[in-house]
């Protein structure tokens, strides 16, 4: 009997097995919840759209949820623009956003440079130090910072929140330091042979093959200050200083709020971030991932 006809006879003899009450339900739960992930996901930017292209009178007299009688009223957002300076809003928080980056993805990389390649008596009582910062809230020290802020003269000016912005998370530094102590030391002992100084090794050889985690780093760091709204309201309380996420405050009284300008205000905010995001997720997945099993 051939091989080929023995395999047919054993699969012929193979049924298949019925699936069992408790794994159906154990699925119909597991797609449910998916589904119920995505509805709560979803639902507050249909919203957001959906009432986005309605005028003032429309909005008062329909539903949140009605349709708007035509999404070609883009009357809310060249208000947006004109009322909200929404132009200024976006240079401030782009301003912000690369003064920040660029020092936190310094520093970050530098501290992970100096705990990863060295030895020394208060290592790990200085990455215990960032563990247990984290675990400080941050409203209990806000008067200190504020107070230490308004001290330096960076009160009311964008390099206030610069400077709390650059401030390196442990999330960071552990993505850091799960690459670089997977970098060869022979690369660093070889360039030290050629006389290269320890900047020299951390900008050429470091740095670089750093750049899977700085990817992941940047694309979190980003949306993170992009989104923030409480450090630019406290510390930037001046007009010409709002950003994207203070901007809205422009639309919304004590007594009375334009919600559909506001929502409009939200889908222009939504869209950069969206749009980074759909591109960048890969680079996402892939620093966590890599970073976690390297």
């Amino acid at each position: 009997m051939s091989l080929e006809t023995s395999l047919k006879k054993r699969a012929g003899t193979v049924t298949a097995r019925p699936v069992s009450p408790s794994r159906a339900i154990a699925a119909a739960l597991k797609y449910a919840v998916l589904l119920a992930a995505v509805f709560v996901i979803l639902f507050p930017p249909y919203v957001v759209v959906l009432n986005a292209f309605k005028g003032n009178e429309e909005y008062a007299k329909s539903g949140v949820f009605d349709f708007p009688h035509s999404f070609a009223n883009f009357d809310n957002f060249s208000t947006v623009f004109h009322r909200g300076d929404m132009l200024n809003a976006f240079m401030n928080t782009g301003t912000i956003l690369v003064l920040s980056v660029l020092g936190n993805v310094l520093m970050g990389t530098m501290v992970a440079f100096a705990l990863g390649r060295f030895n020394f008596k208060l290592k790990s009582w200085i990455l215990g130090a960032y563990v247990a910062a984290t675990l400080i809230p941050s409203v209990t020290t806000q008067v200190a910072t504020f107070g230490i802020i308004k001290e330096l003269g960076l009160f009311n000016s964008l390099y206030g929140p610069v400077l709390l912005y650059i401030g390196t998370d442990v999330v960071q530094i552990y993505l850091y330091l799960q690459f670089i102590r997977h970098i060869p030391y022979d690369l660093d002992e070889n360039a030290m042979i050629e006389g290269a100084s320890l900047f020299r090794i951390y900008r050429s050889i470091i740095f670089p093959l750093l750049a899977p985690a700085t990817a992941t780093a940047v694309i979190l760091k980003s949306i993170s200050i992009y989104n923030d709204m409480y450090i630019p309201y406290l510390y930037m309380p001046s007009q010409k200083l709002r950003v994207v996420s203070t901007g809205l405050m422009n639309f919304v009284g004590v007594n009375s709020a334009q919600w559909n300008v506001v929502c409009a205000a939200l889908l222009i905010i939504l869209i950069p971030t969206t749009i980074l995001y759909l591109v960048m997720q890969r680079f996402i997945f892939s620093g966590i991932v890599n970073g976690s099993v390297k």
